[in-house]
């Protein structure tokens, strides 16, 4: 980093690391919160996040089963916030490992994925008995980094040597970014644990912002930030009882916007841009609540429409019980129907080759065994 490029409005300190001949610089953020201009704009801008917000959790409210939503929106984030990170996962892969997590294809991308949705039930279950906290991000850090990319990078424990953000080929000294050094690290960590447990002074989608900026630009794990402070954001949400459950999720917005996102958080450490990051971060909730609206309103109809095929044809209570079930689990096999509903394996078959009729499944592996089925119209609304 360049110190030239940081005006005195920056919010945080460059800091000298190791021997004048090898010496880099680090960016210590100060503590939040900060001092920024409430413009009409950012006024504005609030008003029509926290009305999009509100048209989510209202929807979220009113259904008798909000698993409908959750499930499907859930996996979407999840390979969404991996693909940011670089996985390739689809989300046929995704669902179809989940199904079968033994089978013999490559996929370490699929468990990347599967990863972020084990952290995300780990940490809203957590939050019923424990805060929102360091110990908490830990935990979450963990599950993300077990047994793919990362794995070797300490999961689960805050850093204890330097990182940087930049270019391939970059180094400490030529890189776009360089968080703080470990010796600043704790005591940056535990104000932006003291700023998430302050009474609220500031409107949640703006402390979210904030909140999210301190987390990325302090950096500290090895491996795995993003996807926790994209995390991070829907933690708040649902621990704050803003929304019913987890329906929020920014990473669609951000992957559309990546350049102008990085372009942000530099913007407000450099130069101290807050209300520019501010705004931005309010233009990326609230396009992500309206699409959670589109795809919710998709979702129930389709439900509606699966009811509908079964009950022409005169079926039993039982594959309707599954129809709803693929909100949650996409993919089938019949080991999870037979959990599912307490029957027999042949019993769990007949009862898919029903929804197969009904053209609500199709089987996915072409094999005389170990089938899995999937729900092609319920994977392109989560695509």
């Amino acid at each position: 980093m360049n110190p030239s490029d940081f005006a005195p409005s920056s919010p945080g300190r460059l800091v000298s690391v190791g021997p004048p001949d090898v010496a880099y610089h680090a960016f210590v953020p100060a503590p939040l919160p900060p001092a920024f201009d409430w413009s009409p704009r950012l006024i504005a801008e609030m008003s029509l996040a926290d009305r999009a917000l509100g048209e989510l959790a209202g929807l979220g409210r009113t259904l008798p089963n909000p698993h409908l939503l959750i499930g499907p929106f859930t996996r979407r984030e999840a390979l969404l916030t991996s693909r940011i990170e670089g996985s390739e996962a689809s989300m046929s892969d995704l669902v179809l490992f989940e199904a079968n997590p033994t089978s013999e294809r490559d996929v370490r991308d699929a468990r990347e994925v599967s990863n972020y949705i084990r952290a995300l039930e780990h940490g809203l279950s957590r939050l019923k008995s424990l805060p929102l906290s360091l110990r908490l991000l830990r935990e979450i850090h963990a599950i993300l980094l077990q047994g793919v990319r990362g794995g070797n990078l300490t999961p689960g424990e805050f850093r204890t040597s330097q990182n940087w953000i930049g270019p391939a080929g970059s180094n400490l000294r030529t890189a776009t970014f360089v968080p703080p050094p470990v010796d600043e690290l704790l005591p940056a960590l535990d104000a932006f644990e003291k700023f998430l447990h302050a009474p609220a002074e500031i409107p949640l989608l703006a402390r979210l912002a904030l909140l999210h900026y301190q987390f990325e630009t302090i950096h500290p794990f090895l491996d795995g930030n993003g996807r926790v402070g994209r995390l991070l954001v829907t933690l708040v949400l649902c621990g704050e009882s803003v929304l019913p459950g987890p329906l929020l999720y920014i990473s669609a917005p951000i992957e559309r916007r990546r350049e102008e996102y990085y372009a942000r958080l530099i913007g407000v450490t450099r130069r101290g841009e807050w209300t520019a990051w501010i705004e931005f971060f309010l233009q990326v909730g609230r396009e992500a609540a309206l699409d959670g609206v589109t795809r919710a309103h998709r979702l129930v109809a389709l439900r509606e429409e699966f009811r509908a095929r079964l009950q022409s044809v005169g079926t039993s209570p039982l594959p309707l019980r599954i129809a709803d079930a693929l909100f949650t689990w996409p993919a089938l096999n019949t080991a999870r129907v037979c959990e599912l509903l307490g029957i027999s394996q042949v019993a769990a078959m007949s009862h898919l080759r029903r929804l197969e009729a009904a053209k609500i499944l199709r089987e996915a592996t072409g094999q005389k065994r170990n089938l899995v089925f999937i729900a092609d119209e319920i994977v392109r609304i989560m695509e």
